[in-house]
């Protein structure tokens, strides 16, 4: 059976941005992450940890922390989506391997803005193949030139997002270079299907976010077709075992993988009151670990 090992996000302190007074300093939230009893973070958004290398190992070797990944944004369905997104996508790959994480997580941009208006068209199947192989080419560098496996992330409201847009993405990319984020709370808000893509793309599944959606708010979300923003501020992510997926049988179906996988809390809660966030971190990952979760090596 493969090892879940668990860890947390800035997410999850309800930070989405580099600097925003609303959220959680980043100084506290390193604290919490280790008062609430994980070894494991995510770097969060660029420029929310220090971005000097040996300023941000100095900090996480006094709190015993590791990281296992860094996370970013790409524009690769644009003509001109290159040179932006490997600006972007490279200075975070660098702090990434400095820190001596092995995983990129890659999120898509945009089809729908923070007030539920339309910013782009869908990709229609052409502009999902050329989308593949920019993602594969991106990939490839990030692998020859920073030593790190990229994760694909998929996204709501993101130019993948659906079941289908997640499938065929896989069928587009080179798993070489390529792999699946399987984030359980954006595919169930999407309307996919976890257990599905575990069984359909066993070899693609490369690294976790765990999460759950509240179903009642979901549907309040669909009916009034609010953007995915306007669903977090409701509450839609929700605290396990509140929500779906059931975790249980996805941390089953992961674990008979037999590969050893990092699964990152991360319970999207921007804004938030300052101290709502470590209660809930401490009581998700007692749930998380009772499921054959792993806190340290």
């Amino acid at each position: 059976m493969g090892k879940i090992s668990i860890g947390t996000a800035p997410d999850s302190w309800g930070v989405w941005f580099a600097d925003d007074p609303k959220q959680t300093p980043w100084t506290r939230f390193l604290d919490e992450v280790v008062a609430a009893g994980y070894t494991r973070i995510e770097l969060g958004p660029y420029g929310y940890l220090p971005a000097d290398p040996v300023r941000l190992k100095d900090e996480l070797d006094r709190r015993g922390l590791t990281i296992t990944a860094g996370t970013t944004f790409e524009q690769l369905h644009r003509p001109d989506g290159w040179e932006s997104t490997w600006r972007d996508v490279a200075r975070t790959a660098e702090l990434t391997a400095a820190m001596g994480a092995k995983h990129l997580v890659v999120m898509p941009s945009m089809w729908r803005g923070d007030n539920g208006e339309i910013v782009e068209e869908r990709l229609d199947q052409e502009g999902q193949a050329k989308h593949g192989q920019a993602v594969t080419e991106l990939g490839r560098r990030l692998a020859e030139e920073f030593g790190l496996q990229t994760q694909y992330h998929p996204h709501a409201d993101g130019h993948i997002d659906t079941q289908d847009t997640v499938e065929r993405l896989l069928e587009e990319t080179d798993g070489t270079y390529v792999n699946l984020c399987l984030d359980t709370g954006h595919i169930s808000y999407c309307g996919g299907d976890n257990l599905e893509l575990i069984r359909k793309y066993p070899e693609r599944i490369g690294y976790l976010h765990l999460k759950q959606v509240d179903p009642k708010i979901l549907a309040e979300v669909d009916a009034e077709d609010l953007s995915v923003d306007e669903a977090v501020r409701r509450g839609v992510m929700c605290e396990p075992p509140n929500g779906v997926p059931e975790l249980p049988p996805v941390m089953d179906a992961l674990a008979a993988l037999d590969q050893d996988l990092f699964a990152i809390v991360e319970q999207d809660m921007y804004p938030c009151p300052p101290d709502v966030p470590l209660p809930i971190a401490e009581r998700t990952l007692a749930y998380l670990t009772a499921l054959g979760g792993a806190v340290s090596s």
